[in-house]
């Protein structure tokens, strides 16, 4: 139980459900509630494919071009960790892709889906949390499973997002991805040890 507990927070991290709920709002400020609904039906689709894309065929694309997983993982973790920073340190989810929703086409898939939804953390997750050599298919479906969950929240928190926004405001959702900033940088630094660990057999 614990394990999943682990990973449901590893993706509620990478994806950032709250902090998706101001970049939703500047999307969808000119639709109506319909669109806005279909909206956030088409994003969190999209996002899904994606992420499910990168746990089925992440590990094989690696492969093909002879990357052992233990680099990817290492690689993996420097980047979640970079990536966690810029969450504490910079500017929050909310901060960055509101600029990207302002100055850009706003649609569903961009910036709403990739790089909101379907982060590159997200992605990275998806491929470090099935390795197929440590995982079983059933692990693998079940991880998929706490995945789509988040993805399910993030959906509802769209369906949601007036009420949810007027309630924690821009600078609550900032708040909130600052703190899954801090969980994001202990989970990649553990991800860096795990793949040094597993490359050098110690």
């Amino acid at each position: 139980m614990s394990e999943y507990i682990s990973i449901f927070i590893f993706f509620f991290a990478v994806i950032d459900p709250i902090g998706t709920v101001p970049v939703f709002i500047a999307v969808t400020s000119r639709f109506e509630e319909k669109q806005k609904k279909f909206i956030a039906l088409q994003a969190t689709l999209a996002s899904a494919g994606i992420l499910v894309f990168f746990v089925i065929a992440g590990e094989l694309i690696l492969n093909a071009i002879d990357i052992p997983l233990p680099a990817f993982q290492i690689a993996g973790g420097i980047i979640l960790f970079l990536f966690a920073i810029s969450m504490i340190f910079g500017e929050s989810k909310p901060e960055e892709e509101l600029k990207l929703a302002k100055n850009t086409s706003e649609t569903a898939i961009f910036p709403l889906s990739v790089p909101s939804i379907a982060s590159p953390g997200a992605m990275l997750a998806a491929v470090l949390l099935t390795e197929n050599s440590e995982y079983s298919l059933v692990e693998q479906a079940q991880t998929a499973a706490i995945m789509c969950s988040v993805l399910l929240i993030t959906f509802v928190l769209m369906l949601l997002a007036s009420g949810v926004h007027r309630l924690i405001g821009n600078g609550g959702a900032a708040l909130v991805s600052r703190v899954m900033g801090m969980i994001l940088a202990a989970v990649a630094v553990t991800n860096v040890l795990a793949g040094i660990k597993e490359y050098f057999g110690i």
